[in-house]
């Protein structure tokens, strides 16, 4: 059986080193645009490091992935928003 600490321990060294490798992969424009995507839609950020990181194992990605790169990343990702429209009677 596992203790809380050692899981925690392994979530934070995961994350380290998911964060090393985001920060070969992405410029630093890009790199703060996606911190300022996680403070407003953290979930939409994580899938976009997911992504990118999926990407980079696969060999069809080559970095440093520029701003432009990542505002197409997300548009893609993104799900189609609704409009609704009320009109009043």
């Amino acid at each position: 059986m596992s203790t809380p600490e050692f899981n925690d321990e392994q979530a934070n060294e995961a994350a380290a080193q998911k964060d090393a490798l985001l920060r070969r992969i992405l410029n630093p424009e890009s790199r703060l645009r996606l911190g300022n995507v996680r403070m407003v839609r953290p979930d939409l950020a994580t899938q976009v490091e997911n992504y990118l990181l999926s990407m980079m194992t696969q060999g069809r990605l080559s970095p440093p992935v520029t701003d432009e790169q990542l505002k197409q990343i997300l548009l893609s990702l993104q799900q189609p928003r609704r409009d609704f429209k009320m009109s009043r009677v």
